[in-house]
């Protein structure tokens, strides 16, 4: 009775996420596969499962550098790694983290994006579990490669893998500038070969000792965990198998919920196989001595070098994912106002395949070092999981709140937090030993790009408590003086402002100071365009707002978040399209262009408020400035980053904020 309680208790809280599966291509949106396809599940095979599919390389090895050596500890071993599969990857991810999806779009981001604004504060979980997903993944496309490499070393001892490994990472990265559709095509059907391979030999293995089948019994792992004094320790290498969970949901967008759930059902048959597969091996081998790596040294010795072949394909394609992914982190992360902006390329016609050059070589640059200073994948294990551990409570924290905003039972909801918590708690307890033996480089990356993240959140924050608005209505009078003011000269046909007022009838008053104050700047025509950067991944719309008939226009760009910022581009085809209509002409009003039909002239005005020592802050909030002036160094110009024609773009500098009115010890001395 009590178990029927609990099957129909989770299918009533899984049912949400159960239906409704088939994701919609909609206009503007990347390719995404619709509905289940074999082309479908290939793809989700080669870009989906990357991270996760590769982890049989050093799970096992990493569980026997912790001592389990026993058939019961090792049986004890594969349960929790079986049971860790079934709980974090299939439950909590593959059946209701990919359901909360933001249009079709899966990650820590995408997933903030539909929280941002109904729950405070929330962008500092997003920050944390962004950061430590992109510290973490610092070690994927090193220890998946080096230790596929070092499969070389049980054919030829002799062998150097760390230059190999070199080598294949530089050559990953470099490639990286021209884009990987190509290779892209062929992912899908080199992990459909990996998985198969890896789950026949762990099958071929099993037939020698079926009692390692007793692992899909759970009393085996609860009882390494209770009755072994450092059961809880094991759980730190156990964790390493459900790694790439967090990359799985990352990449929902690309492949669609139906084909990433029916292709796990492949790789986690394949996986579990395998995992079997290498226990049993162990079991049957002498309880004294060194095992080396048990991926490779059960394999049959025909499918040694076929297998280390394999297994570096395999590696560079996880790595690829990972390298993939972390551009998508980024560039969600600059249009959320939690990073600097930077460079951005595009350099394949495929739509959503992007290229940072400066994440791509900081990243490459961490993975030399990490290579090189671990020297190999078992030290590399004990560094890794750390971090992620923390990414996936924050996941469940988004989660909690979403599942609320979605108005789930309350005692589900509170099922789901208390038991995932619990969970990821015990395994990060288990990581925390990784910390002296390497774990403390991925927290020190996390802690720099948290750092990164938080104080340019919070400078623009700071930036926004100091704006000032006036209503346009009070000017409208003498806009419309100005611009038919021929004792002014001309300042341009057409004068543009970026503007942040949410309010069409609202204006930055540093704008005002600008076109009345500084240089009065007269125009035939004025602009205000806003930027809105829509909780949507793919939006492009505009509007447009007749502030004054024939002089003021506002026009507000909905983008969203995974939309390049080109406004250069989107302003002018708003234009031509009104122009179209008939709304407006451009032509110039010089009279001689006028007369040849000549169109009028543009100059696109940026406002940069700048921190000075009369703007009066608290000592943490300029702290923030301060740290947020050395990262604009680092980052793009607005100019490049709206995607504007910089020859006709001027930059004004103005107090961030204002001084005291007066000083009351400050007076005049009189004769």
């Amino acid at each position: 009775m009590f178990g029927s309680f609990k099957s129909r208790g989770l299918l009533y809280f899984c049912e949400p996420f159960l239906t409704n599966m088939s994701v919609i291509n909609q206009s503007g949106h990347p390719p995404v596969i619709k509905g289940l396809t074999i082309a479908g599940v290939l793809v989700s095979l080669g870009i989906v499962f990357g991270d996760i599919g590769t982890s049989p390389l050093y799970v096992m090895k990493a569980i026997l550098a912790e001592g389990i050596r026993s058939s019961e500890g090792i049986i004890g071993a594969v349960s929790c790694v079986i049971w860790t599969l079934t709980l974090q990857t299939t439950i909590k991810y593959v059946l209701i983290t990919l359901k909360a999806d933001n249009k079709g779009e899966g990650g820590i981001l995408a997933l903030f994006a539909l929280l941002r604004n109904k729950v405070n504060a929330i962008y500092v979980i997003a920050m944390i579990g962004a950061a430590t997903l992109l510290a973490d993944g610092v070690i994927t496309p090193s220890i998946t490669v080096l230790s596929a490499v070092e499969g070389l070393q049980i054919i030829n001892p002799a062998i150097s893998v760390i230059p190999i490994t070199l080598v294949i990472l530089s050559l990953l990265f470099a490639f990286q500038q021209f884009g990987t559709g190509f290779i892209g095509r062929s992912f899908g059907g080199v992990m459909f070969v990996w998985f198969g391979v890896i789950g026949t030999v762990g099958a071929w293995l099993i037939v020698g000792v079926p009692e390692v089948l007793l692992a899909f019994n759970p009393w085996y792992a609860i009882n390494l965990l209770v009755a072994n004094p450092g059961g809880i320790v094991v759980l730190g290498a156990v964790f390493l198998c459900t790694t790439g969970a967090e990359a799985l949901y990352s990449d929902l967008g690309h492949c669609g919920i139906k084909n990433i759930r029916v292709s796990w059902i492949y790789v986690k048959t394949m996986l579990i196989l395998n995992y079997l597969g290498q226990a049993a091996w162990i079991i049957s081998q002498p309880t004294t001595g060194e095992l080396g790596n048990p991926f490779f040294a059960s394999m049959p010795q025909w499918l040694m070098l076929p297998g280390v072949i394999l297994a570096t394909m395999a590696a560079v394609i996880a790595s690829q994912a990972l390298i993939s992914g972390s551009y998508t982190i980024i560039s969600e992360a600059i249009t959320l106002n939690f990073w600097p902006k930077v460079k951005v390329k595009y350099p394949t016609t495929i739509k959503g395949q992007m290229y940072i050059p400066s994440t791509n070589w900081l990243l490459f640059l961490a993975c030399i070092f990490v290579v090189v200073f671990f020297g190999s994948s078992s030290n590399m294990e004990a560094a890794y999981g750390l971090s992620i551990t923390l990414t996936m409570i924050m996941t469940s924290l988004l989660l909690f709140h979403y599942l609320k905003i979605k108005k789930r039972p309350g005692i589900l909801i509170w099922l789901f937090i208390i038991s995932y918590l619990t969970i990821e708690g015990v395994f990060l307890i288990a990581n925390l030993h990784k910390f002296e033996r390497g774990g403390w480089f991925t927290l020190l990356l996390a802690g720099i790009i948290f750092f990164v993240m938080f104080v340019w959140n919070n400078a623009r924050g700071i930036k926004r408590t100091f704006t000032e608005y006036v209503d346009i209505s009070d000017y409208k009078e003498l806009l419309s003086d100005m611009s038919t003011d021929k004792s002014l000269p001309r300042f341009a046909s057409n004068l543009v402002y970026v503007t942040r007022a949410s309010k069409p009838h609202k204006l930055e008053k540093k704008i005002i100071y600008s076109i009345f104050n500084k240089q009065p700047k007269r125009a035939d025509r004025y602009w205000l365009i806003r930027i809105n950067i829509t909780d949507e991944p793919y939006t492009k719309e505009y509007r447009v707002h007749y502030l004054v008939p024939g002089v003021l226009f506002r026009i507000d760009f909905f983008l969203g978040f995974k939309v390049p910022t080109r406004i250069n581009r989107y302003f002018y085809q708003a234009l031509s399209e009104m122009c179209d209509k008939k709304e407006l002409s451009l032509l110039s009003n010089y009279e001689s262009l006028h007369k040849h039909h000549v169109q009028g002239d543009f100059r696109f005005i940026l406002i940069d408020r700048i921190l000075t020592v009369d703007t009066i802050l608290s000592p943490f909030n300029r702290f923030i400035m301060n740290a947020y002036d050395i990262l604009k160094k680092f980052s793009m110009t607005s100019v490049i980053s709206y995607g504007l024609d910089t020859s006709n773009v001027m930059t004004e500098q103005v107090p961030l904020g204002n001084a005291l009115a007066s000083d009351p010890e400050f007076h005049r001395i009189e004769r």
